[in-house]
């Protein structure tokens, strides 16, 4: 196979994964029983990428995460998809990879054929097992009486349905868990407390079962009658000056990168790469069948094989250019979701506007617009919708939509909950977080990249300041990765800016964007628990790294019972920062104090970020983009009709 005409970062084709996972089943016969959790494009060196121009051609690999099911062990490849060899291989001790969807769809049929299982059901009232509901939970490194760490196990829980597209979420099976053996496909043991009736609603949201439906919505359209204002090439799309790449990756899900804006004639470098390294799910119950629940669902469970098909008119509006994406199953075996990625251009409201009311001139107004890529993830219970945008005015935004089903329990009549809310009569929706570290390696003009901490502070009063009114930009140099744990302060409205001190604007100031953070909450879980170790990421807003390839996920490569690494490990290297290749850690994210409203289905929840020009222009760039209407403002003028 030749090198193709592509970009760099092209995810893999069904071709490509076929001949990879073809190559290790031929040069590694000694796997008896291979699966193949992530198979992905092998990234090159980002130089590759900064040289890469449209057309190019590039080489292509593949990285493969591999487990041998017959051995319990792991093991990573790269192949060379020109040649088919082998070029690493190797064998990684100590870890799991994460769980498999095809390890989650056995669960029901292990339950239903274990005799125990089967038994305790029945003691918790469930008799009719054609329609029982089992959810996977990673165990973390808690531990389980009688079963040893070392065995492939998860942890599950039951859910009774009354038909197949029942909410299986309104009727929890209280105080019983089961722990999987995955490699043997069996239940090791099971947790069991005293029986919980079933809660008596249903939960259901579709339109049979809410009707009669409200009126009086008219239709809203959006039309494009010239099309849209962007291009797609491949997996690269042209907006607006704009240049970037997206793809859907088996452990990232959506991800944005060689983002590059054209000023004038030069094309600038803002954003290498950018995708969710990790996000976390911590559960606040302290019951024997919540306490061990928090998911990482980047690394557990591979959070890009959960993304799903979109329809016009419903998860996307407007006039909507689609990309699919390709993905390996656990057999090797490529499969290739339709319509994953959403791309389309919004009106945003107005972009600036200014009216000289001493003349009776018109105002000068410009409408915003933002181009958007999007991709939407179903993880159990849970669907998150990743939006990124892009704006005239230089912005970039992160956006993730939560929503889907809040995690439930049962309890007993009459009984509140103390670390959750009743949405429903005997269910409980326990107290979580949801916390989402993303990775921004950002390249602004080029890889040499200084990160500043910038605060609104208002000085004393004192000589220079007689009147107290002085407020000044008081800004920290972050030298070094033992200095770069930050926390959010809304007080001094903080921001971090990363520079480029080698390139300077018409001010003489090195060039810059700023990271506009989400506000929010860190973890919560005690220092010294499990979880924290284990998700160490989330206890600071923002952490600063040299660059270096092989740190993508901020939890570790390999979370899944795991007792903790990542990015607690690497800032111990005390790397410096300064006019070198950065990269920002951005932990962001919401503690999710469930509503009723939260029920049967949970409205839209948003959490991000935006990272904003700093320095970057001489001036605001978009003055040029043109008035709305008739080619002039005159029509916008207050009174016109």
């Amino acid at each position: 196979m030749s090198p193709q005409l592509r970009h760099p970062y092209d995810p893999l084709t069904p071709d490509e994964i076929t001949a990879a996972v073809a190559a290790v089943r031929t040069h590694r016969s000694e796997l008896t029983d291979a699966r193949f959790p992530v198979v992905r494009t092998d990234l090159p060196a980002k130089q590759v990428v900064r040289d890469w121009t449209p057309g190019a051609p590039v080489a292509r690999a593949a990285f493969l995460v591999v487990y041998d099911r017959a051995d319990a062990a792991t093991y990573e490849a790269v192949v060379d998809l020109a040649t088919g060899e082998i070029t690493r291989w190797q064998h990684i001790a100590g870890v799991q990879p994460g769980i498999m969807i095809e390890e989650i769809m056995e669960l029901e049929d292990i339950v239903r054929k274990d005799p125990a299982a089967v038994a305790a059901l029945a003691r918790h009232g469930v008799h009719d097992l054609d329609l029982l509901q089992i959810d996977p939970w990673s165990t973390g490194t808690l531990p389980v009486d009688g079963v040893s760490p070392l065995r492939r196990i998860m942890r599950a829980s039951a859910y009774v349905r009354e038909f197949p597209e029942d909410n299986g979420y309104a009727r929890p099976v209280g105080n019983l868990v089961f722990i999987i053996d995955c490699n043997e496909k069996s239940v090791a043991a099971i947790q069991e407390g005293a029986p919980i009736p079933l809660p008596p609603e249903s939960g259901n949201y579709d339109v049979g079962s809410v009707r009669p439906l409200r009126t009086g919505l008219r239709p809203l359209e959006i039309t494009q009658p010239e099309g849209p204002s962007f291009t797609v090439s491949g997996n690269v799309i042209e907006w607006q000056r704009w240049r970037l790449h997206v793809h859907v990756d088996a452990v990232e899900g959506l991800v944005v990168s060689d983002v590059s804006y054209l000023d004038g004639e030069r094309r600038r470098s803002v954003l290498h790469r950018a995708a969710i390294s990790e996000m976390v799910v911590p559960y606040g119950d302290t019951s024997d069948d919540f306490y061990f629940r928090n998911v990482f669902d980047a690394g557990e469970y591979n959070l890009g094989k959960t993304v799903g098909s979109l329809a016009l008119g419903c998860d996307c509006l407007g006039e909507i250019r689609y990309l699919d994406a390709v993905l390996s199953d656990e057999s090797g075996t490529p499969q290739t979701i339709t319509n994953a990625i959403c791309m389309h251009e919004e009106d945003y409201g107005i972009l600036w506007k200014h009216w000289n009311f001493r003349y009776a001139s018109s105002p000068e107004v410009r409408r915003s617009r933002r181009f958007v890529v999007s991709a939407i993830h179903t993880i159990g219970n849970y669907e998150y919708g990743f939006f990124w945008y892009f704006y005239l005015d230089g912005t970039i935004q992160f956006e993730s939509k939560l929503t889907g089903i809040v995690q439930t329990r049962a309890v007993a009549p009459g009984t509140t909950p103390e670390f959750g809310t009743l949405v429903a009569p005997q269910l409980d929706a326990p107290n979580h977080q949801h916390m989402f570290n993303m990775r921004l390696d950002l390249e602004i003009d080029g890889p040499a990249n200084t990160v500043l901490e910038v605060d609104a502070v208002g000085l004393p009063m004192g000589p220079g300041n007689e009147h107290g009114n002085a407020i000044v930009a008081r800004k920290t140099e972050i030298t070094n990765e033992r200095d770069a744990r930050r926390a959010c302060d809304p007080l001094a409205a903080r921001t971090w800016k990363v520079v480029n001190p080698n390139v300077v604007n018409r001010f003489g100031a090195p060039v810059g964007y700023k990271l506009v953070p989400f506000v929010g909450p860190t973890l919560l879980a005690a220092p010294e628990s499990d979880l924290a170790k284990r998700a160490e990421f989330a206890r600071h807003h923002l952490w600063v790294t040299r660059y270096d390839p092989k740190e993508l996920h901020a939890a570790g490569d390999y979370p899944n019972q795991h007792p903790g690494d990542g990015i607690g490990e690497w800032v111990r290297q005390e790397r410096d920062l300064v006019n070198t290749d950065v990269v920002l850690w951005h932990t962001f994210g919401t503690s999710h104090l469930p509503r009723p409203e939260d029920w049967p289905i949970m409205p839209c929840e948003y959490v991000g970020f935006s990272l904003k020009p700093a320095g970057f222009f001489d001036r605001n760039p978009s003055l040029d983009v043109p008035p709305p209407g008739h080619g002039t403002a005159s029509h916008c003028h207050p009174g016109d009709t």
